[in-house]
């Protein structure tokens, strides 16, 4: 009976030492943490802006982590493809997704089938820039703001239609909205680009139009075609005389936003350290400088709780929009 207790103490306090030895292993591993190259996944093309906003952040962090952190470029399917290639991978932060609020809060409120669920498959890290989505017209479109443009499709029904980069963007969404609050009609045009949207709308092709705020800049210093809007609260940067939507009688908060996440399961202590050394990089006086340029607002500086929270109020008004919209798409 004694030799079973003592054999039963003995299990014990291996069992113990065990659980004990694996429990600092990991501690130790997270801590060492990285040890190897990270693999951050663009959920867009390269040379995009999202592309070029990545490779910035990047760069700065395999300084200061001192591991590479290499650029896999993964477009396609509205980001699910490059979500969908993170979602599955390991999570031991050596793969990490970069990517747009269109993919990851717009995409789910207008896709029917997801592989993954938006709201439990990642877990965010940092949002890294932010901007509103421009409204743009035709040099030859008689609407100089945006009460003027609602005026002008009011008594012109149908008459006119209007762009955005893709069906089921954040700028067709923006759009059916202002339809909604306000009786105007006007069909979509979905464009696969917004420099092919660009190009016609400096034609007159079409002659209104949304975008994203770095791509237009180039045609805007041309005068080739107006902004009369932007989504959000702050007005860009390098149009400081285009009120926001909610300056001119139309209250639209929503603003565009590019973000880094990773799959659900990462430990806590690698998505803090991250999250500390991006806001590290967003107080450099060099990516304000970039986010300027580009027609983004000042770098935000948010908390992985914080930007969680964005990412779920996000979902459920982009929702809610599309809902109201009918706009639900197969793939």
């Amino acid at each position: 009976m004694a030799w079973r207790i003592q054999q039963l103490v003995a299990v014990t306090l291996g069992t113990g030492a065990l659980v004990a030895w694996t429990v600092a292993g990991s501690v130790q591993a997270e801590e060492a943490w990285p040890t190897r190259p990270i693999q951050m996944v663009v959920a867009s093309s390269a040379g995009s802006g999202t592309d070029a906003l990545a490779r910035v952040m990047a760069q700065r962090l395999s300084v200061v982590l001192k591991q590479p952190v290499v650029i896999e470029n993964r477009p396609g399917g509205s980001g699910v493809i490059g979500t969908s290639a993170v979602v599955k991978a390991p999570a031991d932060g050596y793969t990490i997704l970069y990517t747009t609020a269109s993919n990851q809060v717009v995409a789910p409120a207008v896709l029917k089938h997801l592989p993954y669920d938006p709201k439990k498959s990642l877990l965010p890290i940092a949002e890294t820039a932010e901007g509103g989505v421009l409204l743009l017209v035709s040099n030859d479109l008689p609407a100089r703001n945006l009460q003027e443009l609602v005026h002008l499709l009011k008594v012109n029904p149908d008459k006119y239609s209007y762009a955005s980069w893709a069906t089921g963007s954040s700028g067709q969404l923006t759009m059916e909205w202002l339809k909604k609050q306000t009786g105007i009609k006007a069909e979509h045009v979905a464009y696969r680009t917004s420099n092919q949207l660009l190009t016609d709308l400096a034609s007159g092709v079409v002659k209104i139009g949304w975008t994203d705020p770095a791509a237009p800049v180039p045609f805007l210093r041309a005068g080739k075609v107006r902004a009369i809007a932007v989504t959000g609260t702050v007005r860009a940067p390098k149009l400081p005389d285009v009120k926001t939507m909610g300056e001119q009688g139309y209250p639209f908060d929503m603003t565009g936003w590019f973000g880094m996440f990773a799959p659900a399961g990462t430990s806590p202590a690698i998505v803090k350290r991250l999250a500390d050394e991006v806001s590290k990089v967003q107080a450099s006086p060099e990516l304000a400088t970039m986010m300027k340029t580009m027609n983004f607002g000042p770098p935000p500086v948010k908390t992985p709780v914080q930007f969680g929270e964005t990412v779920s109020h996000d979902l459920q008004a982009w929702a809610k929009i599309a809902s109201d919209a009918k706009i639900r798409l197969d793939e």
